[in-house]
Parts: C-alpha cells; structure tokens; sequence
C-alpha cells in the first residue's frame, strides 16, 4: 500500500541516450519511446539503478539496511537474508519540455495539450496537483502555437509569427500560457534566475501532432566511431549512429513509497513510506554530485549528465493510501 508520494524532474545539462539496442531505422541505437505516442522516455527501471548505485555508495554498501529497506535484496544474497520488495517504487519518466531551435530567442522550450493534460493526470495521481493552470479550452490546429505574453521567441517580420527549425506557425499570446510556464520555472525546473526566466519567455504550446514531429525528427543523432591504433582508420564494422534526447529537456518522473517491508524484528517498527522517501531524497543529494545525476549510457564521453529537483513528499492518509 502506497504511502507516501514525490515527483522528480530531471533536466538535461548533456545528450541524453538512454537506449532500447539496436533500432530498424537508418538510427542504429535510438532512445527509449512510448509505443502509442512515441514520445521519448527513460523507463523507471534505470532510475531506480542508478538511485540504488548512488545510495549503496553512500552508505557503504549494498547490503545496508537502509539499502535494502529502499530497494529490496539483490540475489546473492537470498541465501542469507529473508527476502523482502524495497519500499521504493519508480515511475517512467514522460517528456515535459523539449528545446527546438527558434529563429529568434535561440531555442523554445516546447509541449502540447496532449502533454500537459498528461502531467495535470500525474500530478493529480501523486496528490501533487497543487494550483497547476487551467489550458484553453480550444485546441490547437497543425501550425498554430500558443505563446506567453511577453514571448521572446516571436519574430516581427510581416506580423507576429514563430519560426522554428524551417517551420512557420500561426502563434497567440496566451495569459494561461504565461500561468503554466509561471507554474513550471516555480515548480519543476531545477534551476532559477537565468533560466527560469527564459521558460517563462520561450514557452510555446503546439497542436499535439507537431509536437510529436518534433519528438521524433529534431532528436539529436551521433556518428560514433572506433579507431584503428595502428592504421589509423576506423575499425571494420565500428562505425554507428546513436539517437540522443537533446540538452535543455525537462521530463518527470513519479515517485511512490510503501511502508518498510522487511520482516518484523523484536524491537523495531518498520519505517513508514514518508520517512523512507524522505530519507531517499536525501541520501541521493548527498551521493557524489548533489543534486546531478548521470542516466543512460555513453558516461565516459560526457553523455546524460542530468540536473534533479524533488518535488515535497506527500504522505497519504485514510482512503487515499490505497491509490497506486
């Protein structure tokens, strides 16, 4: 029974490939999507590894109490412990914002209806909801944009228009859009001053299929090689493309906790879920980089190097424990 719930936002500072193996497509290694939207994801799986690997480190050890009372029993030692479930549990993290090049202003941050309707659902389902704002009521056409209201990406020439890659939109300026950037640079972006700032003027709301054009086409994609030490020339068979979310995305992640699991002892009382969670916020701030984590693959070129913000645990009381 979940007890206790948070939401983490992770920031890229470096391309992120967070792979699936090899790909169909001229793409060799692509990221991680959705099948039925296709937008880009980092499965759950991989954040909770490399939370586990942070606080192990922290703490010592992988057989540490606090350890395994956040992430269970690794499998060597199920022959001297009593197994038990950890008390963590890690949602997949779903794309918020996604930076595409502008004409002017450099880059927008970018979402939809679609996206943002889908972060409304997941906050209200971790009781985070808060004061999150209201969109328009009417939905976007292919090649129309919503904007703030002191947008910094609108170009001047021939009346008020957006330019993004070689793509032109039909752009409004929107006070609810203002409302969701305020909301985001506040809430959910790891960083203030500079570029909180920038959120609240680049923001554009697209129609939900545009969006997904760009999630699919305007990735960043990487010729790797290997070389020959002795030729001097690539490697037979070493030469590959990866797919990278770029820097300046903003995806999420839920973040649910149970009650400790692990088997009543004569004197203790197993933690509760909020205390738990509490104590993984922490732990994982104080491993190694503070509050910078590095996900996916590629670590030893500079790839996936994110930046975190937790959202305040939330504890879950009465009916409400029982939600998931």
């Amino acid at each position: 029974m979940i007890t206790a719930t948070s939401m983490m936002y992770i920031y890229t500072e470096t391309p992120l490939h967070a792979g699936v193996g090899s790909g169909l497509s001229s793409v060799e290694l692509p990221i991680q999507r959705e099948r039925h939207t296709q937008y880009p994801m980092i499965q759950g799986s991989s954040i909770k590894g490399k939370l586990r690997a942070l606080i192990a480190d922290q703490c010592g050890s992988n057989s540490d109490r606090r350890v395994k009372a956040l992430f269970g029993h690794e499998r060597e030692t199920q022959e001297t412990d009593q197994l038990h479930a950890g008390a963590l549990i890690v949602g997949d993290a779903r794309i918020l914002l996604f930076p595409v090049r502008s004409l002017q202003g450099v880059f927008a941050y970018t979402t939809s209806f679609d996206v943002l309707e889908r972060f409304r659902k997941d906050l209200i389902h971790v009781h985070q909801e808060q004061t999150f704002p209201q969109l328009p009521s009417t939905r976007l056409k292919n090649g129309q944009a919503l904007v703030t209201e002191q947008s910094e990406v609108i170009t001047s020439q021939s009346g008020p228009g957006l330019l993004l890659e070689e793509f032109s939109f039909e752009v409004s300026r929107s006070q609810q859009v203002t409302s969701v950037a305020h909301w985001l640079a506040e809430h959910a972006l790891p960083f203030d001053g500079y570029w909180a700032d920038k959120l609240q003027h680049s923001l554009v709301v697209l129609a939900d299929d545009d969006f997904r054009d760009f999630v699919l086409y305007s990735t960043e994609v990487i010729t790797r090689i290997a070389i020959d030490q002795e030729k001097k020339t690539v490697k037979e068979g070493a030469l590959w493309t990866e797919e990278h979310l770029p820097t300046d995305t903003l995806l999420y992640a839920p973040i649910y906790a149970t009650n400790e699991r692990r088997p009543s002892e004569q004197g203790q009382v197993p933690r509760q879920g909020l205390e738990l969670l509490q104590e993984a916020q922490a732990l994982s701030q104080q491993a190694g980089a503070g509050p910078y984590l590095q996900l996916g693959g590629d670590e030893t070129v500079g790839r996936g190097f994110v930046k975190v913000r937790w959202s305040p645990p939330v504890p879950l009381t009465g009916s409400a424990t029982g939600r998931p």
